[in-house]
């Protein structure tokens, strides 16, 4: 892990975050000396569950992918942070002053800036263009799991995979155990419903690539009645 050392702040940063362009010159000058940029490897592990909270991540470049475990080693993919964006895993962590209840890994190479726990707090009290970017992630994310959980409970695997599939486009370069992580399923199945979709001529499949032949097919797979 590579650690750029503090001092004045990435050029990108206030244009990914504008919610910190309102603070006036000296605060800006004093977060970059409290701030360290991180560059990582894809598949570093950034936070596991149960761990203390590190602080809040403001993504320069890269993704990170947030998952939640299950005791017997199944995975579901919750979110994924962009540049610009941040994780309302560790927002709700330093809020509650509670430990992580997920796993977040750097899913490409990352380059970030860490929030400490006291800075965040600050600007959360006195800032209020920060306060509503943190509460507006917070509404957007919710939604975005509330749709994550319909999904689960209420449409069949075969559809999921088939919507899934129809979002990436035309050539989709991904393993099976990562689109099981997704659809919180596990690679058999996945792999089971693929070679299904590619015998009916949905899908051509590959190594670590899927190929959409029939994209109209697959969409009407996804619409089909429950």
């Amino acid at each position: 892990m590579h650690r750029t050392p503090p001092g004045s702040l990435p050029p990108s940063l206030l244009a990914l975050y504008p919610a910190l362009s309102s603070l006036p010159a000296d605060q800006l000058a004093d977060l970059g000396q409290k701030m360290t940029q991180r560059d990582l490897p894809a598949g570093t592990k950034l936070f596991s569950e149960r761990q203390d909270c590190l602080g809040f991540p403001l993504i320069l470049a890269g993704t990170i992918k947030v998952v939640k475990s299950t005791a017997g080693g199944r995975e579901m993919l919750l979110y994924r942070v962009e540049p610009g964006g941040s994780c309302i895993i560790s927002s709700s962590c330093l809020l509650g002053h509670t430990p992580y209840s997920a796993r977040g890994i750097a899913e490409t190479s990352l380059s970030l800036l860490l929030l400490p726990m006291a800075v965040f707090e600050k600007l959360l009290a006195e800032n209020g263009s920060f306060r509503n970017f943190v509460f507006h992630l917070f509404a957007e994310r919710i939604a975005e799991l509330m749709q994550l959980v319909e999904e689960v409970a209420f449409h069949r695997l075969d559809q999921r995979l088939a919507k899934l599939l129809v979002a990436r486009g035309e050539s989709i370069q991904i393993t099976h155990q990562a689109l099981a992580e997704e659809l919180g399923s596990v690679r058999e199945m996945v792999s089971r419903l693929l070679k299904g979709f590619a015998v009916q001529g949905l899908v051509r499949l590959g190594r670590e690539q899927i190929t959409v032949i029939d994209a109209i097919g697959l969409q009407q797979l996804a619409d089909s009645p429950r």
